[in-house]
């Protein structure tokens, strides 16, 4: 079972509490017709209505596929986990049926699996008519214990009937979850693949009857463990087709912490023997050899320059006071800039250097907080100009005039700083500021300022609170209305830290405008904060609050990295084989004074092969932000392996602009192994099935674009791409889809790093939490050859299946949220040529109609 980050784990018990009161309640419906609703995925499974996560229970049996899934019957957010349940003959049209297993007084029914006791093992049916038994994870509400219990149904699996004698198997721990439950021949036993989530561990255990359990091994830590392990799979595959040739698979769902962040779907491929199983790729990883630039084994920083109090006067040698145990860094020193904890900042700056080799590797751990592009180190002074408001008096008066409020979010003038029950705000100037957490993130109002005519470039303000922008449809935001029209918005990031932003206003010179303040969110983080409101011909610039890695060409940030909210040091790299011969500097920063405000970082190397992290190193069934709680049916004909996954991410999920549903399946993708450059690979396509959607096919014919976007004769909100592309002289390439106005999702191909991208920061609606934008990428070297791209595009979303000449894949999942409108396809070449050798098209039909 699939749930929120651990920051918000706390909220577990309380929303237990509420779910077994009823008071988790559903949001109002759309107005549109049912399957019909903006943002209504055409040919992806989703529930007429409420929350969804995790696929359970996924199995075939007497001509239909059941598809079970978490499910809150009475609402769109997490809460009351229930079972609910669909079924298919064809994996592409579903019918949704009532819930199957409901929660109760006692328990939420969390993540499991179903298996047909063809034997009878559990006596819960007959030989001629054995049941179908669900093995499921219990949440105890009254102490959040997780513990493994049984349902039985002898009617097909339309109705269930929880064991008596359950739980089955219960180690007394709340984070032990998600068992996946098959038959195994050899020994004539089931076997249990289970989390034990919190350790990064699978534990595999052995029954005769489905009810009693012994354990027989576990697996772990392995590959990526920066969040809980989750939702397990385990497996056989034939290795080419070869059924002589078997190799199993193990998934492991990692929440967060994945390639992309957030959650994310691992796997490994090895050897099991009933009892044990074995990774193939075990061993140890040594980064590529190459000349040392600074190791910190001196004992002191040597020629790099030091600033600030947090690096101290000299390398770390473990830990310091207040600081966990740290690991991963090579010899007995490291830099370390929790000097003084995480308040401290400052900066450690190498002198320059000529750049001789391809890379420059090294280790970074602490705090993951990125470099933002335009945000500055040293404090900046406030923006002169028309200070159109400060909030330093007792009332919303200004030097322009009264704002006006409504509502009771914004009380009756500026708050002077935190208000009770609020984190700590931080950043505002003075004493005052607007601040619409009165009474909490349940108040709701506006606060709109006088007219004022805009006669400077840029209007400057410091903004804070929530991150919800105007078109998630409850926006807490900073809104600039000229002609009654929303012309600019900028919302807070989710922090109490209060930074600048900037309007560029060189398009409404000598116009009438005024600002509103908007809290129309009653949700977490449901509040806006502002302060300091100038016209002003400087642009202010947001303060920076990295902890990182910095390569610095000319004094300018061009490559970046930070640690993973960890005390253990992990390689990165910078490719440096652009800036050959130039005059560089690395710093590392620490400018961040909240949780993880601190850097590590040890033995910089000019190598000429780059180092590749644990995150880089580790099989990932996608690469997207949008693919998890991955998992395969059982009793699929013909033995393919079919496989499904909860399409969103815990980062955001419960604030993806839907309604009256929220959240969405993976087209269902067909496994395989094959061996691929001497490595065993396990590959992904679309089933078979997805072509009883298609229309007529379109062929767009060749055409080499040089430095731009073209827009090809074919557009589709639900199609399906095949294309071809080769490379040519251009930086990036590749193809545009859902694009209109100033939209588009781009799946494009980088050269200079050798990756396929998927870039959604221009998708559409991106403002309703600041982990959504982005661009997200996966290794897949060309060699000059062409690229392969099978794009999958449905109303919300993109999965990309890129493929090259050797038969190397990647596949990348996202969800998008474009207008309807926003239905052009084009392709791309930027810095030079490229050429779309062929590309076909397909309108997928609705699989609702």
């Amino acid at each position: 079972m699939s749930r929120s980050p651990r920051p918000r784990r706390r909220l577990l018990t309380a929303l237990a509490a509420l779910s077994g009161l009823g008071l988790i309640v559903a949001s109002p419906a759309s107005a549109a017709p049912l399957h019909q609703e903006p943002y209504r995925p055409q040919f992806h499974f989703t529930p007429a209505q409420n929350w969804m996560n995790d696929p359970n229970g996924l199995i075939y049996y007497k001509g239909r596929y059941h598809l079970f899934f978490q499910y809150n019957p009475s609402g769109d957010t997490w809460g009351n986990m229930s079972w609910g349940h669909a079924v298919s003959t064809d994996l592409v049209h579903w019918k949704e049926l009532p819930v199957a297993i409901p929660q109760d007084a006692d328990e939420m029914v969390f993540s499991g699996s179903v298996v047909l006791d063809r034997n009878n093992t559990t006596g819960f049916g007959t030989a001629k008519n054995p049941p179908l038994v669900a093995v499921y994870t219990s949440l105890v509400k009254s102490n959040g214990v997780q513990r493994q219990s049984l349902a039985y149904s002898t009617d097909g699996g339309t109705t269930w009937t929880k064991y008596s004698g359950n739980p089955v198997l219960d180690l007394g721990s709340t984070e032990f979850r998600d068992p996946k439950v098959f038959w195994y021949a050899p020994t004539r036993s089931w076997l249990m693949a289970v989390a034990l989530s919190d350790q990064h561990k699978i534990s595999f255990y052995s029954s005769a009857d489905l009810k009693h359990w012994s354990h027989l091994s576990d697996f772990g830590p392995a590959g990526a463990t920066g969040g809980v392990w989750e939702c397990p799979d385990l497996f056989p595959l034939p290795v080419d087709g070869d059924a002589k040739k078997t190799k199993w698979v193990l998934a492991v769902n990692l929440n967060p912490g994945a390639i992309a962040g957030g959650s994310g779907a691992q796997y490994f491929v090895g050897d099991f023997d009933g009892t044990k199983f074995t990774a193939d790729d075990s061993g140890p990883y040594t980064a590529p050899s190459g000349t040392a630039l600074q190791d910190f084994e001196s004992g002191s920083f040597g020629d790099w320059t030091a600033s600030g109090s947090a690096f101290g006067s000299g390398p770390a040698t473990g830990a310091l006071d207040g600081q966990s145990p740290v690991t991963g860094f090579g010899g007995r020193a490291f830099a370390d800039s929790f000097h003084g904890g995480d308040a401290a900042t400052g900066t450690l700056t190498s002198p320059e250097f000529t750049v001789t080799g391809d890379y420059v590797n090294f280790r970074v751990g602490g705090g993951k907080h990125p470099y933002r592009p335009g945000s500055v180190l040293d404090a900046q002074p406030t923006p002169t100009g028309e200070t159109l408001a400060d909030f330093e008096g007792g009332t919303y008066s200004s030097p322009i005039g009264d704002w006006t409020a409504t509502g009771d979010a914004f009380g009756t003038g500026p708050a002077q700083g935190t208000l009770p029950g609020q984190q700590q705000v931080s950043g505002y100037l003075g004493h005052g500021l607007v601040n619409s957490f009165v009474n909490g993130d349940a108040s709701t109002g506006t606060l709109t300022s006088p007219a004022f005519t805009i006669d400077k470039k840029y209007l400057d303000f410091l903004v804070g609170g929530g991150y919800h922008g105007v078109s998630s449809g409850s926006p807490t935001a900073v809104e600039l209305l000229v002609d009654g029209k929303v012309v600019r918005s900028a919302t807070g990031s989710n922090t109490e830290a209060m930074d600048w932003s900037s309007w560029d206003l060189s398009d409404l010179q000598g116009q009438q405008a005024r600002i509103r303040v908007v809290d129309a969110n009653t949700g977490g983080w449901g509040h806006i904060n502002l302060d300091q409101v100038v016209l002003s011909d400087t642009q202010a610039q947001p303060r920076s609050a990295e902890t990182g890695v910095n390569l610095l060409v000319d004094g300018k940030v061009v490559q970046s990295a930070t640690g993973s909210d960890s005390e253990n040091l992990d390689w990165a790299s910078f490719n440096t084989s652009a800036y050959k011969g130039r005059k560089v500097r690395i710093q590392i920063v620490d400018a961040d004074t909240g949780g993880w405000g601190h850097v590590l970082a040890d033995d910089f190397t000019v190598a000429a092969a780059p180092a590749r992290s644990v995150l880089q190193r580790a099989h990932w069934l996608d690469y997207g932000q949008d693919f998890y709680a991955a998992n395969s049916f059982t009793d699929a004909p013909d033995g393919r392996r079919v496989m499904i996954a909860w399409m969103n991410n815990w980062n955001y999920g419960q604030a993806i602009p839907t309604s009256p549903w929220r959240s969405a399946d993976t087209f269902p993708r067909q496994l395989s192994l094959k061996t691929i450059g001497g490595r065993i690979q396990l590959v992904q396509q679309p089933v078979g099935e997805l072509r009883t959607l298609r229309g007529a096919a379109t062929s767009i014919p060749a055409t080499t674009v040089t430095s731009t976007t073209r827009q090809l004769g074919v557009r589709g909100g639900t199609v399906e791409l095949d294309a071809t592309l080769t490379p040519g002289t251009a930086e990036r390439f590749g193809l545009d889809v859902r694009t209109g106005g100033a939209q588009r999702t781009r799946i494009g191909y980088d050269t200079t790093t050798g990756e396929v991208y998927l870039d959604r920061t221009a998708s559409g609606a991106t403002d309703f939490d600041p982990t959504f934008a982005g661009t997200e990428r996966a290794p897949l070297a060309l060699g000059g050859k062409p690229l392969k791209l099978h794009l999958l595009v449905d109303n919300s979303s993109v999965e990309v299946y890129a493929e090259n000449s050797s038969g190397e894949q990647v596949v990348l999942t996202d969800q998008i949220f474009p207008d309807p409108s926003s239905t052009g396809i084009g392709v791309f070449a930027d810095n030079g040529t490229a050429k779309l050798d062929q590309l076909k098209a397909w309108q997928l039909a609705s699989i609702w109609k």
